[in-house]
């Protein structure tokens, strides 16, 4: 399975899959049996983050695995109360403690907490770990343009990718234009939206019914096209093969735009504007 998932690469040289999977809640052993059964299933990139208190349970499903951890991009991110440079960079060995990993393929700043004013501070902090060898790549979450560039201004570092919020209805049409314009590949999560409002969708399941897919592969496939990596989730392992299970057919133009055309200004699931919204 995970030698049919194209590939992208980051403008720092690592190459990770278009489609990886979200954890986000997976915890204990249900969480590890769910990680274990995704990897077995043909992820190859695995998306965790120090908030999620899952880091454990990743790697342990890991351990699980009979795919062995070079095989594997692993991301995580750091939380909003420890952007100052020393506990940033004591947060990112932590992490790596608890996954039991050394080191990480991909790691975030989870949100850049503007009104704290410290994310350029974490910034340094990723910059030198992956100097270090902690992480092969760095990159940022829920930053917007003016985020981007101030820490190209105090830096000189671009980050390889940007995970936003990114689904049907709110398409970040802008944001991915200047992702493109900069070198950095736009990451979405919640790619599926709520799943209750995207399966009872009449246009979603006018498309998904020409092409004889469900909803979930129509949306993925349509992330894929706009030229973003997802992060979908599953516990169930029908539901994770047929996540992953979107390259054997395209969307047209008309498609494309018809699904685009969902977008609104209040898209947003919980209203977490990155210019004003905070997590620690």
């Amino acid at each position: 399975m995970s030698n049919v998932v194209p590939s992208v690469k980051l403008h720092d040289g690592l190459e990770i899959p278009v489609i990886g999977f979200g954890t986000a809640n997976m915890k204990g052993n249900q969480g590890s049996t769910a990680i274990a059964s995704a990897i077995s299933n043909g992820y190859r990139l695995i998306d965790t983050a120090y908030n999620y208190e899952n880091e454990g349970a990743v790697g342990e499903g890991i351990r699980r695995s009979n795919i062995s951890r070079e095989q594997l991009q692993v991301a995580s991110k750091l939380p909003g109360r420890y952007h100052q440079y020393d506990e940033a960079v004591e947060a990112i060995q932590e992490s790596l403690f608890r996954a039991n990993l050394d080191y990480f393929d991909l790691y975030l700043i989870h949100w850049p907490n503007p009104k704290q004013d410290h994310y350029v501070e974490a910034w340094q902090a990723l910059i030198d770990a992956k100097k270090w060898g902690l992480i092969r790549s760095i990159g940022v979450s829920n930053f917007l343009p003016e985020h981007l560039e101030r820490l190209e201004e105090e830096t000189g570092v671009l980050p390889s990718i940007n995970q936003i919020e990114l689904h049907p209805f709110f398409n970040q049409e802008e944001q991915r234009k200047w992702h493109e314009e900069h070198g950095i590949v736009t990451e979405s999560w919640s790619p599926l939206y709520r799943a209750k409002h995207t399966m009872e969708n009449e246009t979603l399941q006018y498309v998904a019914h020409k092409y004889n897919k469900s909803v979930a592969q129509v949306i993925l496939r349509w992330h894929y096209q706009l030229g973003a990596v997802t992060i979908p989730k599953s516990t169930s392992p029908t539901r994770q093969v047929e996540n992953i299970s979107i390259f054997d057919f395209a969307l047209d133009y008309e498609d494309m735009e018809m699904i685009g055309k969902l977008t609104r200004a209040d898209g947003r699931i919980n209203d977490q504007n990155p210019a004003e919204y905070e997590e620690f």
